[in-house]
């Protein structure tokens, strides 16, 4: 098949863009692949063809108007260039109007409606951040009503979906997100406390890391800092993985201000967070709104316990108690699931750990790839 995909940022270090990045590494042999993004890691340059689109890359708002102005015009120009028709056009969420089957990662809509007041932005980014959400959502529901297929990643979000647009429950396939549990195990030349020791984390500390390339509001940083400065315990640790340093500065000022400095370090964004998993006791992620969260399933895989909220996706394999804890998005509610995973005996802990690995093992790579083989199969022959 002739397949062309739309997504702004084909990358390792975008969420959707990685998924994208895995299917087409994976299958790239058995269909023809072009991507439209305007960045794009291409994992085989010999066998995929990457149509660059000059669109503006911030804010995001302006991102979406000009990838919409400009890449339909790529397209139809490439295909008139060099006479190609594509059997299959596939979009993430709203990002182009052509698409065929969507690979929705988001609920824009419901999102708007429900979360958005519950996670306030520090300075006015908030309301780019909210414009293009809502240029999103002003175009979901008639790229969901034209598409043939509808891909989400977690029972969460097809629920959420049908709730916004009723119209497309004959349309949904869930397909979860994959993890490569074998690359989340540490080599055996990793040191551990070697690790630890450079990150300012004693043998004694406890460990907290969490990581996101930004929308920290949402993903709860601020009451996790409310819940180390609630615990009031100097060996208790928190790693902070991601960001740029320009979204990073107002929380490095938050930090200062709570007197939490000796406790918290920023890394900034990273290629591999894998040792950083591997160098903590706990992994967080105090999220309002998530759909399946990779970072979450590769903490799982790496053998952390979870501290988290109730998720769509992660609430498809967490069990309170077993595998980590869930907890409300609230400092005090943080800060009594910290004190009951410090307060885990060595062996226990190794327990959770354990469990929290095994219970991701379903969510494998070959798993993904077969399932979006078995999609394509099934566009291919209509």
């Amino acid at each position: 098949m002739k397949i062309a995909i739309f997504d702004y940022l084909v990358t390792k270090n975008n969420a959707i863009g990685s998924c994208h990045l895995r299917i087409l590494d994976a299958l790239s042999l058995e269909h023809e692949f072009t991507v439209f993004a305007v960045e794009f890691e291409n994992p085989r340059p010999e066998r995929i063809r990457w149509i660059r689109i000059p669109a503006a890359r911030r804010p995001m708002a302006l991102l979406f108007l000009t990838f919409h102005m400009l890449a339909p015009v790529y397209y139809f120009f490439y295909r008139l260039k060099h006479g190609v028709r594509f059997d299959l056009v596939q979009t993430i969420e709203s990002q182009s109007l052509l698409g065929q089957l969507c690979y929705s990662h988001f609920c824009h809509r419901a999102y708007i409606k429900h979360q958005w007041k519950r996670s306030p932005s520090i300075g006015l980014k908030s309301a780019a951040m909210w414009i293009a959400r809502w240029l999103n959502a002003l175009l979901e529901e008639r790229v969901l009503r034209s598409a043939g297929q509808i891909i989400v990643p977690s029972r969460g979000l097809a629920r959420e979906l049908l709730a916004e647009y009723p119209q497309c429950e004959n349309k949904i396939r869930i397909l979860p997100n994959a993890v490569d549990a074998g690359q989340m195990q540490p080599p055996e030349g990793f040191d551990r406390d070697l690790f630890r020791r450079e990150l300012g984390i004693a043998p004694d500390d406890f460990g907290i890391v969490f990581v996101s390339l930004g929308h920290y509001e949402r993903k709860g940083l601020p009451q996790l800092l409310d819940a180390l400065k609630l615990v009031d315990c100097s060996k208790l640790k928190l790693t902070v993985v991601g960001g740029t340093p320009q979204l990073l500065s107002p929380y490095r000022k938050l930090v200062s201000e709570m007197d939490l400095d000796a406790q918290v370090r920023f890394v900034g964004m990273q290629k591999d967070v894998r040792p950083f998993l591997w160098s903590a006791d706990v992994f967080a992620l105090p999220s309002a709104y998530e759909v399946f969260p990779l970072v979450a399933l590769e903490a799982a895989a790496a053998g952390l316990p979870l501290l988290v909220t109730r998720l769509n996706g992660v609430e498809e394999f967490l069990v309170d108690g077993a595998n980590g804890f869930q907890v409300e998005k609230t400092g005090p509610d943080l800060a009594l699931g910290i004190i009951k995973s410090m307060a885990l005996s060595p062996d226990e802990h190794k327990r959770m750990g354990e469990l929290a690995r095994r219970s991701v093992q379903r969510f494998s790579a070959e798993a993904f790839v077969d399932r979006w083989r078995l999609i394509y199969s099934s566009n291919g022959s209509r």
